[in-house]
């Protein structure tokens, strides 16, 4: 049992590597928007809305050890991880940014980022938010088991 091996090792830092992740996507994004210049469209900001906080929370979260950041948190990545499935589905589905196009700033269709033809920034974007449920699930795992001792 490999695998049960892999999650006991990260189970006690679960809290941290969620934090790291949210650390990561946020030096991401500020990176492509203060260096790049990439100028944010109205969803990114939304998305931006539910990671900035995140970095925070998990950051204290993670220096106090309290897990019970976790449901907070979890809810913030996956209400996070709906827009950026939509933002994602409105830069690869034509009809979709047709149906309900961006009326402010730059269109949310638009792609700076199109690597191998399918990685873009809202991608990316629901890449870190899943990654942050599966190691807050992680990490609850090691709070339930603390619990039971």
């Amino acid at each position: 049992m490999e695998g049960n091996r892999f999650l006991a090792s990260i189970r006690p830092y679960a809290l941290f590597l969620a934090w790291i992740v949210s650390i990561v996507a946020v030096g991401g994004s500020l990176y492509l928007s203060e260096i790049m210049h990439f100028e944010p469209c109205k969803l990114c900001w939304f998305q931006r809305i539910f990671m900035y906080p995140q970095a925070i929370l998990l950051g204290i979260a993670s220096y106090k050890n309290d897990r019970k950041i976790t449901p907070y948190a979890m809810t913030l990545s996956i209400i996070g991880g709906c827009f950026s499935i939509y933002h994602y589905a409105e830069q690869k589905i034509p009809a979709l940014a047709k149906a309900f196009p961006c009326s402010v700033g730059i269109p949310c269709d638009f792609d700076y980022l199109n690597w191998f033809g399918f990685i873009t920034i809202p991608l990316l974007a629901l890449i870190a938010f899943i990654l942050i449920v599966c190691l807050l699930l992680i990490g609850r795992e090691a709070e339930d088991e603390a619990e039971e001792a």
